[in-house]
């Protein structure tokens, strides 16, 4: 047996019903409280979804689109995760679960975008639920605030939250699965003002001021963290006053898979496929894709409290959506969908564990698939340094540029390029559990 990973019993019918539930709920939802009118599916309609040619791109809003359906999404993952399968078969579930929704759930076509979304979104973020709150569970393994970790793993994990109030084992000594568990999770937490300018690209002069908050994290599985999908990876969440939307940047990344290539006196350095999902909304413009790069890691250091790690990596834009001003598809659409290249590039320098100065770049080119026949270049790059003042607070200076350009086929719509430059000052709080 896997040390790291216990064998668990698999509950096929209660992970079974679950997923179902999952369908069933929003399905109930639409057809008797909201009256949708695309809720009102026959068999006939089932059947004629299984044609290729039944497969058409929505018109739902931004926000329904990017953040709606990879939650969705994860339930499916987490009905089968939870319920003691790995993470492919949980993979498989979340395929199944989007597919039959889109050729079952509504009257309307199937979704291209919809299927996309729900299926990598939902994989992606019920991977890491799943994880996090094992993590979090895990911290009961000497009797600590049992109640306490399990409404917080319930927060972020409901589905296996509800297995283990079903099991009888909520608030009770926890099982080998969890008391295993050797993951990190490194975490800041930081507050303070940002300027920016989303109109003119001139920050300094006429942009404004707002408050301004992050919550960033890591998680890391141990030593063998290169070996299993989502042993690693990040969250970025950012929030700000007076820009467009409150929510302005969420950032995933996450390992698939890796491989050590070779140790030096000073270094080692790996090859890793990641999994990335990417939201920027601002005054400028708004951004969501989910692609996969392969990257080229290399982790140095110097003595005990020196290190530098580099990476650099391309892949592809497997689906990304970016504002159109000249489109109005359906009822409420004004982006287009597109696919294409993905570039990356961070560096992160620490100094006597004090001093951490980082650059970070995500790079894009699209063409777009649904919409008006154009595509798309993205930049965006962040700069920041950070000095560890007391403990665990630390005061971090930063100062970032967005830009897309759209490029437009048909002389009729001018191309357009939106900037959105900013610079932050804040103060952190950072924490390890």
């Amino acid at each position: 047996m896997d040390s790291l990973n216990p064998k668990r019993e698999k509950k096929f019918w209660r992970a079974g019903t679950e997923w179902f539930l999952a369908q069933a709920f929003p399905a109930t939802f639409n057809r008797f409280i909201t009256k949708d009118p695309y809720s009102y599916i026959t068999f006939k309609n089932f059947l004629d979804h299984q044609r290729i040619s039944a497969w058409d791109w929505d018109d739902n809003q931004f926000t329904t689109n990017q953040f709606d359906h990879p939650y969705h999404g994860q339930l499916y993952f987490n009905a089968f995760r939870s319920n003691g399968y790995n993470f492919y078969q949980s993979s498989l579930a979340t395929v199944a679960g989007s597919y039959i929704w889109e050729t079952a759930g509504e009257t309307q076509h199937p979704s291209i975008n919809d299927f996309v979304n729900t299926t990598l979104g939902g994989i992606i973020l019920g991977e890491m639920t799943h994880r996090v709150s094992r993590n979090i569970l895990a911290r009961s393994r000497n009797g600590h605030n049992r109640t306490g970790n399990e409404i917080v793993a319930f927060l972020v994990n409901p589905v296996n939250g509800l297995n283990r109030l079903l099991d009888g084992k909520w608030g009770k000594h926890i099982d080998d699965y969890y008391a295993v568990d050797s993951s990190v999770i490194a975490a800041e937490f930081d507050m303070g003002f940002r300027r920016f300018d989303g109109k003119e690209g001139d920050f300094l002069q006429k942009g404004k001021n707002s408050i301004y908050s992050r919550l960033r994290f890591r998680y890391s599985n141990g030593d063998h963290n290169y070996k299993r999908p989502f042993d690693q990876f990040s969250v970025n969440f950012e929030v700000g006053s007076g820009d467009s939307t409150f929510i302005n940047a969420v950032n995933v990344h996450a390992l698939l898979s890796g491989a050590e290539f070779f140790k030096s006196k000073r270094g080692t350095h790996y090859g890793t496929l990641n999994a990335h999902y990417d939201f920027y909304n601002n005054d400028a413009f708004f951004y969501g894709a989910q692609s996969l790069n392969y990257n080229w890691l290399s982790e140095f250091s110097y003595r005990r409290d020196n290190k530098l790690n580099l990476s650099v990596g391309a892949g592809a834009v497997l689906l990304a959506a970016v504002p159109d001003p000249y489109l109005l598809y359906g009822e409420s659409r004004n982006y287009n969908y597109g696919s294409g290249a993905s570039y990356r590039f961070r560096g992160e320098l620490s100094l006597l564990n004090r001093l951490l100065f980082t650059a970070d770049y995500n790079g894009g080119v699209f063409y777009t698939i649904s919409g008006t026949d154009s595509y798309y270049v993205l930049h965006a790059l962040a700069l920041e340094g950070s000095l560890r003042v007391f403990k665990r607070f630390s005061i971090n200076l930063a100062s970032g540029y967005f830009s897309l350009k759209g490029e437009f086929k048909d002389e009729q719509y001018p191309d357009f390029q939106r900037e959105f430059p900013y610079g932050r000052l804040s103060v952190g709080y950072n924490i390890q559990f």
